[in-house]
Parts: structure tokens; sequence; C-alpha cells
């Protein structure tokens, strides 16, 4: 899935969540984030980076924890 999304934005923000999560988990995350706020992978832009890192961030903390889930909202910040 990730390496058919066209948008250089959700690829950057899956490479830098597959080191903290694995690969498959950022695919599915970075997908699910976009939807969230009414979006897809392909649509989503630089001013949609922080509402998905925080809406990544409380999701992630369920599966990985608080630590984990914390690193890949900065990481995903960083991206701005």
């Amino acid at each position: 899935m990730g390496d058919l999304m066209g948008n250089p934005l959700a690829q950057r923000m899956e490479e830098v969540l597959r080191p903290l999560v694995g690969v498959v988990l950022a695919s599915v995350s970075v997908d699910l984030e976009s939807r969230r706020i009414g979006k897809d992978p392909d649509t989503i832009t630089y001013g949609d980076v922080d509402l998905i890192a925080e809406n990544l961030s409380e999701q992630l903390r369920l599966l990985l924890g608080k630590d984990v889930a914390e690193a890949a909202a900065r990481k995903v910040r960083a991206l701005m």
C-alpha cells in the first residue's frame, strides 16, 4: 500500500513511522489518520500534519504505549 501512495508527504510519514511501528502499521496508520480527518493519504498537506500527529499519538498509545506513541507523533510533526 505505502509504495503506491503518490503524495510525498504521506510517503515521508510512513518512512519516519516504520522504525517505530513496523511497515504494515506505518502504512495503516497514515491511511487511517488521513481518513479520520476526512482526506485520503494522497490529499493530505503540511497543514494537516499537526492534527494527524495528535490523532496518531492517541491511537498508537493504545497499541504501543505512551513512549512509542509520543515518539511517533514527534517524528511526524518534525516533517512540517
